[in-house]
């Protein structure tokens, strides 16, 4: 799964990193600090979300070599 977690991750922290800068800017809030904010709660956010999807997508892959053993 750490694969899976690291390549799902690379594409799931720039998705919700650029919706947080996108909420806060829908917000009204044209500060940098704001943006940044937004990024950096996106980003963290990526990673319990990543992590479940991960978990999702390997426990129900019917060809997965952890099950066979």
């Amino acid at each position: 799964m750490p694969r899976l977690f690291i390549l799902l991750l690379s594409i799931s922290v720039g998705t919700l990193a650029g919706m947080g800068v996108i909420v806060a800017l829908v917000m009204g809030y044209y500060d940098w600090r704001a943006i940044l904010l937004g990024a950096a709660i996106g980003a963290v956010l990526a990673i319990p979300v990543t992590w479940l999807v991960a978990r999702r997508i390997q426990a129900n892959d019917p060809k997965d070599s952890v099950h066979d053993v």
